[in-house]
């Protein structure tokens, strides 16, 4: 049967008057089946009869209420079709088009295919944009009627009373539909799938805001305008966010600066900076009192560091890296619309509350900090001149500083501050061409030496950024010894000098700031410098295992001979024409030729220390190449056999006091002794015997040493987490020690103990401060440490049903958090591939194998897979290979994401897991976890971010979380999905008009 002609149907049921079921028989007798009435635009097709006349056609238009009220047609259909009236002065038509849209507007839903329903997002904005036109339209009319009114002209037809009618009518159905969050987030879709569209929107609000100005009615003025925002508002929807934490004191910020100030000064700024917006916006906490927490963390760090080159290290970070560390935070949009001036200048405020803080900071630093500081700021911009004068005002009551003691004592913060020019100079100095006469140099080296000079120096161009190239600098300068030709004594002793002091400052670079800083960045010239050689084979370093017997220790064996020799004879050493980089690699030889011939009678203890002066007697660098392979010979001797070594080690540390010495022996014999204390520490320690006499007051070696001893590892961790938990924040000590259990026990043992801690808690306000804790100690090594609570730990817990009832608010919902925190640092940091040095240098240990656990071809099945199924009766999936494609469809996969990286592999199964929980029939407190998984998620993104990680979410996973009440809202449907990806439209589409 051919297709009936709708209009002559229409036209004749109209004829006959037959009552509207009476025509719902007629036509649905006379139409093929299987024919949807929207396919044949039934609803546009009845509106059109309808609205022939001036007035509407009363009989057409109970067919089509009846049509909607049967469902016979869409309520999109509906909708598109009334958007296509556009003759207003018929107000008659328009009210009863409004009176059929308020049949359905209050229930508009679609439960048909994707594309029904984006049809309905769509119809929807086409329905705004009419009415929006039909305000605009009534609003010009008034507009005229009151002109026409003032110049007694001929009125515009239709009473004013009549079109004012009419103007609220539509003003009143506008608000009703756009009022609704599910009808804006549908009218969002639709924007994204057509943004052409949004332009009549646009067109049609500009115009109604154009005629708003001559409403005289200011109730129904003020409620267009209420409106229009709304509309207004649209694009904008998710970027709304909650009301800030009430609390003000926030741990993690705290413990993460304290981190980065204790361990990665040298780290580049810019990860510091992205990892503390990180932490802003997951938390979302006010702009002042998040810098106020960053300043409190700082005074903290000046307060409690070791005396020496730590403390140092925190003024660094204090006046030079922080200020800077602001600087980037200010370019940052603000989230509040705030000036950021004026948040640090409301930070600072709060901060001169906290007397007691800065008092004893003043106290520790013999200064007032907070002004210097302060001045740091203005100088940056951060703060404006008159809120600067007006702060340093207010710190009246600072504590009297100077004493008879420490009056001639210069405060830290001061020499930093002026150290950092310093450091530009002499990168300068250093570059110039020296091959004509280097004693200028020398003398720019020994002034760098004395005191406390290097390390100010060195603090200073760690915390600018600097210390790669100084380091640099004097790696090159440590090779221009080599070229030598003709040289006098005085010469020769200037290059001996050149050597050695650019030898002890890299040595004492590499154990402040670690040896990845010279490593990561090898040299630029194909030849790799004396140094770096060095520093790879030859240098102890903490967890690094030395072979004695290594080939590099013994290089050529005449030359050993004859360094003995000279070592051994009574003339004094001749400097001229020496090649100090060969000596240095022949050291460790002439040492162990030493020691055996002691060791067999043939030399007496007054014969070794003769040897052993002469090796410290000029050049220092040649005793720290001999206590290196001492110590590496050490450590493979038993406890009976380390004395004369150990003798040989006590012997070069001493220094002597003779009149032949090289120029700034005493300054070089300073760093020396210091460089061989940190090389020699562990060794000593294991014999319980010391390399001095202690000092009262003073640790040597900072945070060394910290495990408690004949303690399990495990109750060293857990008294130490429930120490800090108590006091509520993490100190540089805490820190260090972690790191030293991480090391220790590992990553996995490390996660999942202090993943337990967590779980212990039942108070939320604990549960809530253990997380923020958890999540900056995690900042350690946050990428491993992720990969193993994602991969292993919560697949563990979620899979087992034993463990179920561990998962309970509020310790679930805690770990849920902590584990949304942890995943999206992780992706953040890692995709920018910003590991730091610290995190770089660790061991790498894999804590899983991560092909077997989770492989890459779909075929076969993994080994999270059959942890899955093995719960339930009857498996959701029992292998990869037995999902259908769209059941594990995600928008990673539209974008290409590669998914041999550990860290992607492990959220989408962490995903795919989640989505077989919300689909299974067991309901309990892993569906629990799952849910505040998923509002973390939420609460969390930095909305509209194509590249989270909720693009490893199946796109299936959608339908099954509206299901769970605290899910089944818009917006949150609108913040889980890709909404750049048609199929995310189409699927967020679905689930919400069917809410």
């Amino acid at each position: 049967m051919k297709v009936v002609n709708l209009k002559q149907a229409i036209l004749q049921a109209w004829k006959e008057r037959w009552s509207d079921y009476q025509w719902a028989i007629n036509i649905k007798r006379n139409c093929p089946k299987g024919v949807t009435w929207d396919y044949l635009n039934l609803a546009e097709a009845l509106m059109e009869q309808a609205m022939i006349g001036p007035s509407p056609n009363p009989l057409i238009l109970s067919y089509l209420k009846y049509a909607i009220s049967s469902q016979m047609v869409s309520y999109a259909s509906v909708l598109t079709a009334m958007s296509k009236f556009d003759d207003f002065s018929r107000e008659l038509c328009v009210k009863s088009l409004l009176e059929i849209m308020d049949m359905f507007s209050h229930r508009l839903s679609c439960h048909g295919k994707a594309e029904e329903c984006i049809g309905l997002c769509r119809s929807l904005l086409s329905a705004v944009v009419w009415l929006l036109q039909g305000c605009a339209w009534y609003c010009e009319r008034l507009r005229e009627q009151q002109g026409a009114a003032a110049g007694q002209a001929v009125p515009a037809p239709g009473s004013a009373a009549g079109v004012e009618a009419s103007l609220k009518a539509c003003q009143e159905r506008l608000e009703k539909l756009i009022k609704s969050t599910k009808n804006r987030s549908l009218i969002h879709i639709a924007r994204l799938e057509e943004q052409a569209s949004w332009a009549n929107v646009e067109q049609a609000v500009l115009k109604l805001t154009d005629s708003l100005s001559s409403l005289t009615n200011q109730t129904l003025r003020g409620k267009l305008e209420e409106s229009v925002s709304l509309v207004k508002s649209i694009p904008q929807m998710l970027s709304a966010q909650g009301d800030p934490p009430v609390h003000t004191s926030f741990p993690s910020v705290h413990a993460f600066v304290m981190l980065e100030g204790t361990m990665n000064l040298t780290g580049d700024t810019q990860p510091l900076v992205e990892q503390l917006m990180m932490i802003k916006r997951m938390q979302r906490i006010p702009s002042p009192l998040f810098v106020l927490e960053i300043w409190k963390a700082c005074f903290t760090g000046l307060i409690e560091s070791p005396e020496g080159t730590e403390e140092l290290k925190w003024t660094a970070f204090t006046f030079l890296k922080i200020p800077q560390v602001l600087l980037r935070l200010k370019k940052y949009p603000q989230g509040d619309k705030q000036d950021f001036m004026e948040d640090v200048n409301t930070a600072f405020e709060y901060l001169l509350k906290l007397t007691p803080l800065l008092d004893k900071a003043d106290q520790r630093c013999n200064c007032d900090c907070l002004s210097l500081l302060l001045q740091e700021c203005n100088k940056l911009g951060l703060l404006s001149e008159a809120n600067t004068n007006n702060l340093t005002s207010k710190r009246e009551f600072a504590p009297r500083l100077k004493t008879a003691e420490n009056a001639n004592i210069q405060p830290n913060p001061g020499l930093i501050l002026r150290a950092e020019p310093t450091v530009t100079n002499i990168l300068k100095t250093v570059d110039a061409d020296h091959s004509k006469s280097p004693e200028g140099l020398l003398g720019v080296l020994g002034h760098m030496l004395s005191g406390k000079s290097l390390d100010l120096l060195l603090a200073a161009a760690a915390a600018t950024g600097k210390l790669k190239s100084f380091a640099r600098k004097f790696i090159k300068l440590n090779e221009f010894p080599k070229h030598m030709s003709g040289e006098g004594s005085k010469s020769a002793s200037v290059r001996a000098l050149l050597f050695d002091i650019s030898f002890l400052m890299l040595c004492h670079v590499v154990q402040t700031y670690g040896s990845e800083l010279i490593l990561s960045d090898p040299s630029p010239s194909g030849e790799v410098p004396f140094f770096e050689t060095w520093l790879q084979t030859c240098m102890p370093e903490e967890g690094k295992t030395l072979n004695p017997d290594h080939p590099c220790f013994r290089p050529e064996s005449g030359k050993v001979e004859n360094l003995v020799a000279l070592l051994n004879s009574t003339s004094e050493m001749k400097l001229v024409q020496m090649k100090w980089h060969e000596i240095c690699l022949n050291t460790p030889g002439a040492i162990l030729e030493v020691l055996n011939a002691w060791e067999n009678g043939v030399l007496s203890v007054e014969n070794v220390q003769k040897i052993t002066d002469n090796i410290k007697g000029k050049v220092c660098s040649m005793a720290i190449c001999a206590v290196a392979w001492l110590v590496a010979h050490v450590r493979m001797l038993g406890l009976d056999e380390r004395e004369k070594p150990q003798t040989m080690i006590r012997q070069l540390m001493t220094p002597m006091y003779g009149e032949s010495t090289l120029q700034f022996y005493n300054e070089r014999v300073v760093i020396m002794t210091s460089i061989m204390e940190r090389m020699c520490a562990d060794v000593f320690q294991q014999t319980g015997l010391s390399l001095r006499p202690p000092v009262e007051g003073q640790d040597p070696i900072p945070y060394r040493n910290l495990l408690p001893p004949r303690q399990p590892i495990h109750e060293a961790l857990h008294s130490q987490f429930r120490e800090v938990l108590n006091k509520g924040w993490v100190d540089s000590k805490a820190l260090h020690l972690f790191e030293n259990l991480l090391n220790m026990g590992g990553v996995f043992w490390f996660t999942n103990n202090l993943v337990k801690e967590l779980l212990k808690e039942t108070r939320k306000e604990w549960a809530l401060r253990v997380v923020e804790l958890l999540y900056s100690i995690f900042c350690l090594d946050s990428h491993q440490i992720t990969l193993t609570l994602l991969g292993t730990i919560l697949p563990n817990l979620l899979t087992d049903p034993a463990h179920w009832h561990s998962l309970t608010d509020p310790p679930g919902k805690a770990l849920a958090k902590l584990s949304v925190w942890c995943a999206l640092s992780a992706y953040s940091s890692h995709h920018k591939g910003q590991a730091s040095a610290r995190q770089r240098k660790r061991q790498r240990e894999d804590i899983e194998d991560y092909n077997s656990l989770f492989p890459l071809d779909d075929t076969q099945p993994s080994k999270l897979m059959r942890l899955l199924s093995s719960n339930e009766d009857e498996p959701v999936l029992s292998s990869p290979g037995d999902r259908t494609m769209s059941s594990s469809l995600s928008a990673s996969q539209l974008h290409a994401v590669n998914m041999r990286d550990p860290l992607n592999r492990v959220l989408a199964n962490l995903f795919l897991l989640i989505s077989s929980i919300l689909a299974s029939k067991t309901a309990g407190p892993h569906t629990q976890f799952v849910q505040s998984f998923m509002q973390e998620c939420v609460e969390c993104l930095e909305q509209g971010s194509r590249g989270s990680i909720l693009q490893f979410m199946p796109f299936t996973m959608v339908s099954e979380l509206v299901k769970l009440p605290a899910l089944a809202k818009p917006k949150v449907v609108l913040s889980i999905s890709d909404l750049t990806l048609p199929l995310g439209r189409r699927v967020a589409a679905k689930a919400i008009a069917a809410l």
